[in-house]
């Protein structure tokens, strides 16, 4: 059986995405219901705080539904995996004005689950590169002794 580069990396990213929808469906909700959780009296890039509760709240599902996706197997979940972060990682950078160190953090992670699932299903074996001369430019495990035949 082949090993697979980035599994575990693909397994951690889509806990990450159960984690950050459910932590954004509790938030987006808290902040839309006009609850006492956040400053009120904060700047965003657009909107007020209503709205960042409605699109941190469809973005946590959207994570929810790509975690789903990626336990369940296939190359969908990879795909919309990526795509939610991506999605989340521009919302935390628009979020920056109001919370600066929270939104740098989730940043991060966006990164870290893109990168994860970005390098998961390469091959994890020897390397062998070969060009149009028919001569191999990279080999990063040699090769053993063969026999003759």
């Amino acid at each position: 059986m082949d090993n697979v580069r980035g599994l575990g990396r693909a397994i951690f990213a889509a806990v990450l995405l159960l984690i950050g929808g459910v932590l954004n469906v509790i938030y987006g909700i808290a902040a839309a219901s006009n609850s006492h959780f956040f400053v009120h009296n904060t700047k965003y890039v657009f909107g007020d705080l209503k709205t960042w509760g409605w699109i941190t709240l469809i973005l946590g599902v959207i994570e929810l539904l790509a975690s789903a996706s990626l336990f369940g197997g296939g190359g969908f979940g990879r795909w919309f995996g990526i795509f939610a972060a991506s999605l989340v990682a521009i919302e935390s950078l628009l979020q920056i004005p109001a919370y600066p160190f929270l939104s740098i953090a989730i940043f991060a992670l966006s990164l870290w689950i893109i990168h994860g699932l970005v390098i998961y299903g390469e091959p994890e074996g020897p390397v062998n590169m070969t060009s149009d001369a028919g001569m191999s430019s990279r080999s990063t495990v040699p090769t053993g002794p063969t026999t003759p035949a």
